[in-house]
């Protein structure tokens, strides 16, 4: 047994997944020297979400050149807010610039990774064999496993069901009637772009999301040449979008009552579409803007005003037969149900497959509520590091600006050990995992987040947002830019291993 382990093949770095955040470790690793990495990906092209999210209308809601790594800038972006397609474009192109093919391991599902001890590494289990690593990057995203509700008699319907992020590109919906369950950012972009194929569209919405217009044009030639000719415009470009955001982040997480503005500009948005009174309050929040996350769309109520579109302002409770029947006890009939219910946030799948030093599962320490030391490490599972963890989340900017500080800390605890030496992990100590967690939690007290007066994906069972970073994201970059080893304990194998170590080098070095 001992002498198989010893065979297995083993890696400095095994990274999970290929989005932003996996591709951006692959890229971030290269830089620091780092070629001993693979990267572990399910499916069998790169790209996370922006793979799977493949519904009509699919598009991002952060600005394309806000939207992407600053260290592969894209001049060419058609549109101020890209589409999925143009996303996925550009992270392929990511991927074949920096050369990262060779590292990736495609239809290579995680389904076990445990720590070991003894030699102080990560054993895992994959769909197609398994290895060891010393350090594991976990980027799988919190938006990756669909989430569809329990609901009584689903199973009966006689028509077409999928979720929004598993869109069934087979199937026609011309023609038929459709029923959309949810309101959030994918369901609005769904709604306008299936509204006038279908014969009848109707959406149950258990809560009104509040919608801002969403001022999207073409990208000119003249201005896409430009960025290429003088690259510092792209920068510049860049740099407003993002210090616009950092200003807004005041009124979120300190003065959610400066946020009254905005909401009346939300209210003038839907009065020019909705003119119906009855439906205008159906589509009228009841909680303060930027408790659940602000919507952008400039087609969203007009497709809600045709005649095709019912508002049901219930949640789904019951299918029976092709007949839907909603919480308020109101009916409709369907040939085919979408879901854009969301995704296992605060209750992340690959939780359950990684096993820490004390023979835990992830998701057992995690019962609580998730947390890790500055959003990466989680105590008891060493050298381990996840990217976009536990609040790191944003309500108002890009997503990229987080990752990108997540891989500072990453490389610095790649650097740290090494320069330990031998071999040894790093692992949180209870104590700095619990500071931390305490510090964010105490900031998010007073944020809108906490006290706008919504139950949102943001928050766990417990009604704790372990979800949303409550600061500015320059804030995040300074908090993570060195990894402090007074807060780490440091662990270093038996010296009977260590000497075995040096002796399998040796040999590899002899041969």
């Amino acid at each position: 047994m001992g002498e198989r382990e010893h065979e297995r093949e083993h890696v400095r770095v095994a990274v999970v997944g290929s989005g932003f955040g996996g591709l951006g470790a692959a890229v971030r690793l290269r830089r620091e020297g780092v070629t001993d990495f693979v990267v572990l990906e399910r499916a069998s092209s790169v790209g996370g979400t922006w793979r799977d999210n493949s519904y009509p209308g699919c598009a991002c809601d952060v600005p394309s050149h806000l939207y992407s790594f600053s260290f592969a800038p894209n001049p060419d972006w058609p549109r101020t807010f890209s589409g999925q397609e143009h996303i996925r474009a550009y992270l392929e192109h990511v991927t074949d610039t920096f050369r990262l093919r060779p590292h990736i391991r495609f239809d290579s599902e995680v389904k076990r990774m445990t720590w070991n001890a003894e030699r102080l590494c990560w054993d895992i289990e994959t769909s197609s064999g398994s290895l060891s690593a010393d350090i594991v990057v976990s980027a799988t995203g919190p938006l990756s496993d669909p989430k569809v509700p329990d609901i009584p008699g689903l199973d009966s319907f006689p028509g077409k069901v999928f979720h929004s992020a598993r869109w069934d590109h087979d199937y026609d919906l011309r023609g038929k009637r459709v029923a959309m369950v949810g309101t959030g950012a994918s369901a609005i972009q769904i709604v306008p772009a299936v509204q006038p194929d279908v014969s009848r569209l109707t959406l149950f919405q258990r809560t009104p999301p509040w919608v801002m217009p969403r001022v999207d044009r073409a990208i000119s030639d003249a201005e896409r040449w430009l960025h290429r000719q003088l690259p510092f415009t792209s920068q510049l470009r860049r740099g407003l979008l993002w210090g616009i955001r950092e200003l807004q982040v005041q009124a979120f997480t300190k003065r959610p009552n400066e946020l009254g503005f905005v909401e009346q500009l939300a209210r003038r948005n839907m009065a020019r579409a909705i003119k119906d009174p009855a439906l205008r309050a159906k589509l009228t929040p009841d909680y303060r803007i930027g408790c659940k996350r602000i919507l952008l769309s400039s087609d969203y109520y007009p497709a809600l005003a045709q005649p095709n579109v019912d508002v049901v302002a219930s949640g789904l409770a019951e299918v029976r037969g092709s007949t839907l029947v909603a919480a308020d006890g109101s009916e409709a009939e369907a040939d085919a149900i979408v879901f854009g219910t969301g995704f296992h946030v605060t209750d992340m799948p690959i939780a359950e497959r990684v096993v820490g030093a004390d023979g835990r599962t992830l998701a057992e320490s995690w019962k609580g509520g998730m947390e890790a030391l500055r959003g990466a490490s989680a105590a008891g599972f060493p050298n381990w590091m996840t990217i976009i963890g536990p609040n790191t989340g944003l309500g108002n900017s890009s997503m990229i600006l987080m990752i990108e500080s997540q891989l500072n800390y990453l490389a610095d605890f790649v650097r740290q050990v090494d320069v330990l030496g031998g071999r040894v992990a790093l692992d949180a100590r209870p104590s700095a995992v619990r500071a931390w967690n305490h510090r964010v939690q105490e900031r998010m007290k007073r944020t809108v987040w906490n006290t706008g007066g919504c139950t949102s994906w943001y928050l766990d069972a417990s009604g704790r947002n372990t979800t949303i970073w409550p600061g500015t994201t320059a804030e995040f970059r300074r908090a993570t830019r060195r990894v402090d080893l007074a807060e780490y304990d440091v662990l270093r194998a038996p010296a009977a291993e260590q000497t075995a170590n040096k002796a399998e080098k040796k040999a590899g070095v002899d041969a």
